[in-house]
């Protein structure tokens, strides 16, 4: 072919190109992924992994979507409305990263202090509450509310992946306390009993911790034992790909770069 003739064809080969990687960017996968301020925060000198974890991902072929906020937990996840504006936009072939479980420990309340409460455990016990206003809520368990997470992520064709709390800054005998008799223990059956996969993000991450020591996890938090920076958000999103990589049938491993 002469170089005229080439010459002659690049405008359409230049917009079938376009074409090609707009289809391409339309309909690649997206991880979606809910939660905490532990996932996602805008406070100064905090961060969370969520934002963190595109660095770890191949972003020319899957797209990260992260929807956490801070202050929440499961039930005002949903209450708000915010599970709802992921439903809507999920689509076969996505992912969902869940990962609750720092807001949930008050009693049930209409007061301040327990509206986000849930019901410990993972059974379908609930419990309802009347606001002022005469409406009534029903509050369910954090292992119900997480299945409903799942549940409505399967209907979608997505892949619904739990993961536990990130640890807190919290040393005892010179190992980092576990989440595994509480949260971290009820989002491990809740995954269970969904046949879902489950990381163990809080075991992950504080074997870090344990190796680091105390005096350099504390570098990692910015003010409390709670809310990482970016350095801290960091270690966490490595452990989120250490943890999808451990899932030997899941997908997304193939986009970890």
């Amino acid at each position: 072919m002469s170089q005229a003739s080439i010459k002659n064809q690049w405008p359409a080969l230049f917009a079938v190109v376009l074409l090609v990687t707009a289809f391409n960017l339309q309909n690649k996968p997206t991880v979606y992924i809910i939660g905490d301020s532990t996932v996602r925060n805008t406070a100064k000198g905090q961060a969370g992994w969520g934002s963190s974890l595109i660095n770890f991902l191949d972003s020319n072929r899957i797209s990260v979507s992260n929807q956490a906020m801070a202050g929440r937990s499961t039930r005002t996840f949903i209450k708000e409305g915010r599970w709802d504006k992921v439903l809507y936009t999920l689509k076969p072939g996505d992912f969902v990263l869940m990962q609750f479980g720092h807001n949930e420990g008050s009693k049930p309340d209409t007061n301040r202090a327990g509206y986000r409460g849930v019901l410990k455990g993972i059974t379908d016990s609930t419990v309802t509450l009347t606001w002022k206003d005469g409406t009534k809520e029903t509050i369910l368990t954090y292992g119900a509310y997480l299945r409903k997470f799942i549940r409505d992520a399967k209907a979608k064709g997505a892949t619904p992946i739990v993961l536990s709390m990130i640890p807190r800054n919290e040393f005892r005998d010179g190992k980092v306390m576990r989440a595994d008799k509480d949260y971290g223990k009820w989002a491990r059956e809740a995954a269970e009993l969904e046949g879902v996969p489950f990381i163990d993000l809080n075991q992950i991450t504080a074997g870090k911790y344990d190796a680091m020591g105390p005096d350099k996890v504390k570098e990692l938090f910015s003010g409390d034992h709670t809310h990482t920076n970016e350095a801290g958000a960091r270690i966490n999103a490595v452990s989120v790909a250490e943890g999808i990589k451990m899932q030997k049938t899941l997908d997304l491993g193939k986009y970890i770069r």
